[in-house]
């Protein structure tokens, strides 16, 4: 049965047409089923009578410039198929907007759990949370230790400074956004573009949204099997990513999608402190330690705030992908309040 195409649904008879023609192996009819959660680019499970898949696509609607990059994510996926990252297979990239009314592609279906609580109550033991943790840091510092030109990826990001050109990017993208004055946004914006640090040649594949709830783990071990949500991904500053993972360590438990851990006794989880995380990740790389990390810390907690600006100027549109999205819009100044603390 074919279903009118948008934010929820697909035309399943179209599209499955479509996959028939550029998928090996692929025949319908397609039931498109659309996962929860999820602000940015909409997901869906694609079952057949033999196979399953999974479809990620630009929301439509007019979107903001470089935004819902999904050809992107194919790419690095595809990129890093043959490293020690793990990641889903992909199958097909469909910039034809015509087939469903925006770009996208179709991937692997991987069954295993995602956790969206930080805090992991669905694990019953300590040894098993600390565990897990350790192999967060693990794919990540993988993550940071592809060599990208011989992927491929070597133009994946623009030269110069990272945080210099994010800085940039996301406070455009925040004025763009803008659907009412933030004092302490634009405060923090101000403290960032002066206190940049030095280049210090470090560039790595950064994923850009790394944290527990984008990360699929095996459902009988605490291995990680696929990390998702490349949307943000660039060559960038491997720091970027740590802070970011952090700051999940720091917000409390009513910010964000993914619960935060600020509030929560983690020593009693045996979840790590922050100390014990970086220190985790600086052995794994082969560093001795991190300077300037308020800086790293603050910059993460202003790009998050303008990512949920962007959610809520999307929701004010009418095109947003989840219908939760104007509650994302509110913790845009508690974001800025809790980086301007850290630098206090």
């Amino acid at each position: 049965m074919s279903k009118q195409s948008g934010v929820e649904q697909l035309d399943e008879e179209r599209l499955a047409t479509y996959l028939a023609e550029h998928i090996a192996g692929f025949s319908g009819p397609v039931t498109a089923t659309k996962f929860a959660g999820g602000q940015s680019n909409p997901t869906f499970k694609l079952e057949t009578a033999n196979a399953t898949y999974v479809l990620r696509r630009q929301p439509p609607g007019k979107l903001l410039k470089s935004a819902h990059a999904v050809d992107r994510e194919y790419r690095v996926i595809k990129a890093l198929e043959n490293t020690d990252v793990p990641v889903a297979k992909v199958y097909h990239l469909c910039e034809d907007v015509d087939v469903i009314g925006s770009m996208f592609y179709v991937m692997e279906f991987m069954d295993g759990n995602v956790y969206w609580d930080s805090s992991l109550p669905e694990i019953t033991d300590n040894k098993t949370r600390s565990i897990m943790y350790q192999n967060m840091a693990k794919v990540m510092a993988t993550m940071h230790s592809v060599n990208v030109d011989e992927v491929g990826l070597g133009d994946y990001g623009k030269p110069g400074n990272y945080f210099e050109r994010q800085i940039s990017r996301w406070t455009k993208q925040y004025r763009l956004s803008e659907t009412h004055e933030i004092p302490e946004m634009d405060q923090l914006i101000s403290w960032l573009e002066k206190n940049i640090p030095e280049e210090d040649g470090k560039v790595s594949l950064v994923h850009g949204d790394y944290r527990m709830d984008n990360l699929m783990f095996a459902k009988d071990s605490s291995d990680i099997i696929a990390v998702l949500d490349w949307e943000l991904s660039t060559l960038g500053h491997p720091y970027a990513d740590l802070a970011y993972q952090c700051m999940q360590l720091r917000l409390p438990d009513n910010v964000g999608k993914a619960t935060g851990l600020g509030d929560v006794d983690r020593t009693a989880l045996g979840i790590p402190s922050e100390e014990e995380y970086v220190a985790e990740y600086c052995k794994l790389v082969g560093i001795e330690g991190i300077d300037n990390w308020n800086f790293y810390l603050a910059f993460s907690f202003f790009r998050l705030g303008a990512i949920a600006q962007g959610v809520a100027k999307r929701a004010v549109d009418g095109n947003a992908s989840n219908k939760q999205a104007l509650q994302v819009g509110k913790l845009v100044q508690p974001l800025a309040q809790y980086a301007l603390k850290i630098l206090q």
